[in-house]
């Protein structure tokens, strides 16, 4: 079965009522967690931007601090894993300030995470690969927040 494009699925839905919509998003849901998981986002996390925030900052931490630092072949694995939630949690969003501001604290926690990523290549290079992603996308902030994140970025690098 070949998908439908985005704007065929928004014809179709015109001509739904607003049960069977609600009915259609409902049998989403219980399909792929990510759904729900966006979902949940745009119900009851999309008004509340900082809140947001804080709360994948808290998973992070979470994250961060059940890594298995006995070989860097596991950090790797872990610090991996991380950057590919945040970056689902981006998705979530849409949000330029938010993507910056979460890979930011990523960035921060990889910095001062023991033992120290100096002395694994990988690690070194997935760092400074966002930290050059944050570069690239601080210009398209607001003038205030460009300044505000170049100052934070500024001090991440080694």
């Amino acid at each position: 079965m070949k998908a439908a494009t985005v704007a065929q699925l928004k014809k179709e839905l015109k001509f739904k009522s607003q049960d069977e919509v609600l009915e259609l998003c409902l049998r989403l849901a219980r399909f792929k967690k990510e759904n729900k998981e966006l979902l949940t986002y745009l119900l009851f996390e999309s008004d509340s931007e900082e809140g947001y925030i804080e709360t994948v900052k808290e998973e992070v931490d979470s994250m961060f601090s059940d890594i298995n630092v006995n070989s860097y072949f596991y950090i790797k694995k872990s610090v991996r894993k991380i950057l590919r939630t945040i970056k689902k949690y981006i998705r979530y969003s849409g949000n330029k300030a938010t993507e910056v501001e979460l890979l930011l604290y990523f960035c921060e926690k990889l910095k001062s995470f023991r033992p120290s990523i100096n002395r694994n290549t990988t690690l070194m290079n997935l760092y400074n690969r966002q930290l050059e992603y944050i570069k690239k996308k601080i210009p398209l902030l607001h003038e205030d927040l460009q300044y505000d994140y170049g100052v934070i970025l500024e001090e991440l690098h080694f």
